[in-house]
């Protein structure tokens, strides 16, 4: 083997390895960009475009007739607040009651199917997306069959007397449930409760099993360790999963439109009554504009309040 004499001279340095050499440029460099521009030109087409475009239709000014000319007539927003603030209203009180509902039907069936299902585990998650698989529409229309007035369930509810409770609090009327606020809020609980479960399973399903252990070799009882442990560690997922509810149940008008009558009219029922049929295009973007800023506005404002910004 051939060693290096004291007259050799090492090797000399590549340039890329000299002191003060500028790096090569490493290729690829805008590979993540190139991947993220598909998105990004979907979200401007198909979102950031039609807001524009919405955004001027509501300042706009004019018939369908004659045309609709931008006028900057902002007094288009306080005149659709000032007539339609109660569908406002009652949109928002719908979805936080249909939010209640998911979450307390929601997470004992997450907290089942975290901790206790076991080998069933696949089924049951099986079971809450399989309303997935059916149209949107044809689940609200089942829910007339279900709340039918002289069904099994309006016939149990009567021998139970929670009619009489619900009319108490103006949910029905007399002895029935379907055109009532009940209805509304029953099939807007239905149709968003998978929205509830999923990150709420999520969210339980990471939660470290040792942490239970520790918490009984404390002598924690169930109860404290639920509220001690398992509910604070599953913030996010109930944070994602009323936001998930809350904002398209506001939103909504097919369950209104379908369960409900003229007095469950909610602002997405007064929108696209506004856009379809009155065809009255300014006040129906004013309308949503207005909505989306009383919802952002609250999401806001929730989010701060629940100190988590961990979302599933």
């Amino acid at each position: 083997m051939s060693t290096l004499t004291e007259t050799e001279a090492p090797p000399p340095l590549s340039s890329a390895a000299e002191p003060g050499a500028k790096t090569p440029r490493r290729r690829g460099r805008f590979t993540p960009y190139w991947l993220l521009l598909p998105g990004l030109l979907w979200l401007v087409v198909f979102f950031a475009l039609p807001m524009i475009y919405q955004a001027s239709t509501s300042v706009q000014q004019g018939s369908l007739e004659n045309g609709y000319k931008v006028t900057w007539h902002f007094a288009t927003y306080w005149d659709a607040f000032s007539q339609y603030w109660p569908q406002f209203l009652r949109s928002v009180l719908y979805a936080a009651a249909a939010t209640v509902g998911c979450l307390l039907l929601g997470y004992p069936l997450a907290y089942l199917i975290a901790f206790r299902a076991g080998r069933w585990r696949n089924l049951i998650m099986i079971l809450v997306i399989a309303p997935f698989f059916t149209s949107f529409l044809i689940r609200t229309l089942a829910w007339k069959t279900i709340l039918a007035d002289n069904g099994p369930v309006v016939h149990t509810l009567n021998s139970l007397h929670v009619l009489d409770l619900t009319n108490w609090l103006g949910w029905t009327a007399g002895d029935r449930v379907l055109a009532t606020p009940l209805a509304v809020v029953c099939g807007l609980t239905y149709n968003f409760l998978p929205f509830m479960i999923l990150p709420l399973y999520t969210s339980l399903e990471r939660i470290d099993g040792r942490l239970h252990e520790a918490a009984g070799d404390l002598y924690a009882k169930p109860w404290t360790t639920f509220r001690k442990v398992t509910f604070p560690l599953s913030m996010p997922g109930v944070v994602s999963g009323t936001l998930l509810t809350f904002i398209p149940a506001a939103g909504d008008y097919v369950n209104s439109e379908l369960l409900g009558s003229t007095d469950t009219r909610m602002i997405g029922n007064v929108i696209q009554t506004q856009f379809l049929r009155i065809l009255d295009y300014p006040t129906a973007a004013a309308l949503s504009f207005i909505l989306m800023a009383a919802i952002l506005a609250m999401v806001t404002i929730y989010i701060r309040r629940a100190g988590t910004e961990d979302l599933v």
